[in-house]
């Protein structure tokens, strides 16, 4: 049933993120180890789209995972994620590099030439990434496996992005409201 309400949280159309959205990738689940940054076997990749609001503080989310950190798979989550028009601010990884090619405004860091480290030039995907860690380590003691990760990504954005709703209850019948809209899903899909 769970899985059936984590489908019915992502709702059909949904806005995309605007203004200046923070972009990287995170690792989930899996062991620790391996050598070079953006190298696993064992976890799954996680692209990371966050609003960043002027003068300070974060807007929307996005999450989903992705097979590998190339730009056939980063540029299509930015598409899906963001609106034309936005300024992407990213990190110097080169699958972005064609980020302008597609109507955005592109603000690229290289985290080699920076003395501040990552979490404080690019606060937003860092603080997101981390807090979806520990979200993942504490509801589901970090064992999450790369088929159901999306619909846990559906419900850490869904929950993320209603953190500041003063009508909790309003949410709740919200989300009723979509699983009921919502097509039925089985196990098996």
């Amino acid at each position: 049933m769970l899985h059936r309400f984590r489908v019915a949280m992502v709702r059909p159309g949904r806005d995309r993120l605007t203004g200046r959205v923070e972009v990287d990738e995170a690792y989930v689940g899996g062991v620790e180890g391996g050598a070079g940054g953006r190298e696993t076997d064992t976890k799954s990749i996680v692209a990371i789209a966050v609003e960043i609001q002027q003068p300070r503080g974060f807007g929307r989310i996005r999450l989903k995972r992705v097979d590998d950190v190339s730009k056939d798979s980063l540029i299509p989550f930015i598409q899906d994620a963001v609106a034309p028009g936005a300024t992407v601010h990213t990190d110097g990884w080169q699958a972005y590099w064609t980020v302008p090619d597609h109507g955005y405004t592109h603000e690229r860091t290289v985290m080699r030439q920076q003395n501040d480290p990552a979490h404080v030039v690019m606060p937003g995907v860092h603080r997101v990434a981390s807090l979806l860690k520990r979200w993942l380590l504490g509801t589901h003691q970090g064992k999450v496996s790369p088929e159901h990760l999306d619909a846990y990504l559906n419900e850490f954005t869904f929950r993320f992005n209603r953190r500041r709703s003063r009508r909790r209850g309003l949410l709740f019948y919200r989300l009723l409201q979509q699983a009921v809209a919502t097509d039925p899903i089985t196990y098996r899909a």
